[in-house]
């Protein structure tokens, strides 16, 4: 007699969930994780929660996150091992970005998706070339068209984006500052 197989039986799903994001060559979806595991999506959802909350609440054991991205998954690295990550694969000179690069990815990250004239008119500088630079180190991308005269390109960040400045989603971003209508360049109230 031969005992049959059961693969779930020793693994919880929070567990085989880590698996198939460790092994998978990217992004996946939650449907695509639920038909691996033939499992309902809502399962899949409460097992990455539990996932999630392994590595976050004990964020200082684990050197990995749960990333979100336009519903997509992905398994990366704590933002607390860059150093060790980027020396390990040879990055650290190349993955400094300019002022300028920086200026256009909080643009974008805080206004996607969005073109490159309000981006431009935001920084006050044209930005085709830290733009070309952004799609060529994978932390932005082309996501459309607009619907306005020229039809200019729709910018919007990448999972890349979110690993470099381990965020897990765009809701991690610090919340912009209120803007300051009433005053004037000099800080004074001009409704008094």
């Amino acid at each position: 007699m031969t005992e049959s197989f059961d693969p779930t039986a020793e693994l919880d799903l929070p567990a085989r969930l880590e698996a198939l994001l460790f092994a998978a060559p990217g992004t996946v979806t939650s449907t695509q994780l639920a038909a691996a595991l033939e499992v309902s999506l809502q399962e899949v959802e409460e097992g990455l929660q539990a996932l999630e909350a392994r590595y976050t609440g004990h964020s200082a054991e684990y050197g990995l996150r749960l990333q979100r991205h336009h519903g997509r998954i992905q398994l990366t690295t704590a933002p607390e091992a860059t150093a060790w990550v980027e020396r390990l694969l040879g990055l650290e000179a190349s993955s400094r970005l300019s002022r300028a690069a920086l200026e256009a990815l909080a643009i974008i990250a805080y206004q996607e998706p969005v073109t490159r004239p309000k981006i431009d008119s935001i920084r006050g500088v044209n930005s085709d070339g830290v733009l070309k630079s952004l799609l060529g180190k994978g932390l932005i991308q082309e996501v459309g068209r607009a619907e306005a005269p020229g039809r200019p390109i729709l910018y919007s960040i990448t999972q890349d984006f979110l690993g470099h400045f381990g965020l897990n989603s765009l809701a991690d971003l610090p919340p912009l500052p209120p803007l300051e209508d009433n005053l004037t360049p000099n800080g004074e109230d001009i409704t008094s």
